[in-house]
């Protein structure tokens, strides 16, 4: 899960602006990692956060959440296979699946929301579509959601179908506003932290006030 540094229209002008778009594209992933698995009762997985804040001529800005996926923790044979097992181990891995898809799209939309908010201007699911995201760092993002998907559904048409489906689950978590009070709770932490890695540990901690509710 890591934030595309292309240029794009969005690109902020200033290093201090650049770092927070970075703070909420990767605040965005871990909440969702961490509070959206925890709601919907899918099993924690290892995560940590790398996170550099210099600037430097030939080192770019670099944000990554390394690890954190669900399918990670289940057997190759099992994906390669197309859903070979019972109802229930299939139903497993479909929910591993979707809940990565969406963990990689609350990432890049926390950034377009972030942005919005900053410049008053409106976001809705309408206005902002999957295609967006890429202004918002989420190239990277976006492709790994697609490779995933190739996995389960052989259809481009199903498969579009399901990344709406999935996209539109992923904008819902982020306008509740509990849980952007949790992304802008992270974000804050990773603009005042100095570490340049976070344990999921650490992570766990920082938000284990919204956990607990």
């Amino acid at each position: 899960m890591k934030r595309t540094n292309h240029s794009l229209p969005n690109t902020p002008t200033s290093a201090k602006e650049l770092l927070k778009h970075i703070a909420f594209h990767e605040a965005g992933h871990v909440v969702a990692i961490s509070l959206r698995n925890y709601q919907q009762k899918l099993p924690p997985v290892f995560f940590q956060i790398i996170i550099n804040k210099e600037q430097r001529k030939h080192s770019p800005f670099f944000a990554q959440v390394v690890g954190g996926r669900l399918i990670d923790n289940l057997p190759v044979a099992e994906i390669e296979n197309n859903y070979v097992g019972s109802d229930s181990e299939r139903q497993s891995l479909q929910n591993a699946y979707e809940a990565d898809v969406i963990n990689l799209l609350i990432g890049p939309l926390a950034e377009a929301k972030y942005v919005a908010l900053r410049d008053d201007e409106i976001f809705n699911l309408h206005l902002v579509n999957i295609i967006a995201l890429k202004n918002y760092g989420g190239h990277s993002d976006i492709e790994q959601a697609y490779r995933y998907l190739e996995y389960f559904l052989p259809s481009s048409a199903e498969r579009e179908l399901k990344i709406s489906e999935l996209y539109t689950k992923a904008f819902r978590f982020i306008d509740d506003p509990r849980n952007w009070e949790c992304i802008q709770y992270f974000a804050r932490f990773l603009l005042e932290n100095k570490q340049t890695q976070i344990s999921c540990e650490q992570a766990s901690a920082v938000l284990e006030p919204f956990l607990a509710n």
